[in-house]
């Protein structure tokens, strides 16, 4: 194999690997929800209607950022939400594996359109002091694209109006481990409110929180794991 070939290789499986964790992990009902990574200057994508089980490296779907298929098997097609993940890839060249899903909480709290506010110091594994709400939008569309593009701004996930939930990073398996947080969150904060109005953290509190996530792993004062 020549190099690009080797890479795509290991990409496809990476990919597969997480997309059959999916349905075990809560973060999923069914075919909904989709995962992508960054490949070369296009991306891999699950393909719409096919069960994540059994999914395999070759059931991917390889496309630029302008949706065009480069290769896919036959009678597979591209997730009906690659124009998200290709607005990610397009837009933030920090990101290398997006995951899109309806996990129960997580989708919950998106259909009150409320953002998940700083009642517990691990909303700060997003990257900010809260978890934001996308605006609504049709699902597939340019708008949801969008709309989710601006909650993401300096965050690494959000949820989506009446919809679901977006979390990114640098490989598939990251980004599943940051929708599971992110689910987790979403249960607790629903659990508080059910009991009365949590007491929010300040953004004082916050910002030294997210100061000490920036050294995690680093051995300098880190937080919790």
């Amino acid at each position: 194999m020549n190099p690009p070939a080797i890479e795509e290789a290991h990409r496809r499986r990476e990919l597969a690997g997480a997309a059959q964790r999916l349905p075990a992990l809560g973060l999923t009902q069914g075919t909904s929800g989709n995962l992508s990574v960054r490949l070369g200057d296009g991306l891999l994508i699950t393909p719409s209607a096919v069960g994540y089980d059994g999914m395999e490296p070759d059931d991917l779907v390889a496309l630029d950022l302008d949706g065009i298929v480069m290769s896919a098997k036959r009678g597979r097609r591209p997730s009906t939400e690659w124009r998200l993940h290709a607005a990610v890839f397009r837009a933030r060249r920090d990101v290398q594996a997006v995951v899109h899903a309806h996990p129960l909480w997580a989708t919950a709290v998106a259909c009150l359109r409320r953002d998940i506010p700083p009642f517990h110091y691990m909303v700060a594994v997003a990257g900010g002091s809260t978890i934001r709400c996308a605006d609504y939008a049709t699902f597939g569309t340019e708008a949801l694209a969008g709309a989710a593009l601006a909650a993401l701004s300096d965050r690494s996930a959000c949820l989506l109006a009446n919809h679901g939930i977006v979390a990114c990073a640098d490989s598939p398996g990251a980004a599943l481990e940051l929708a599971v947080e992110v689910e987790a969150l979403a249960g607790q904060y629903l659990r508080a409110l059910s009991a009365g109005e949590p007491v929010l953290l300040s953004e004082e509190q916050m910002g030294t929180v997210l100061r000490r996530f920036g050294t995690y792993g680093r051995g300098e004062d880190a937080p919790e794991a």
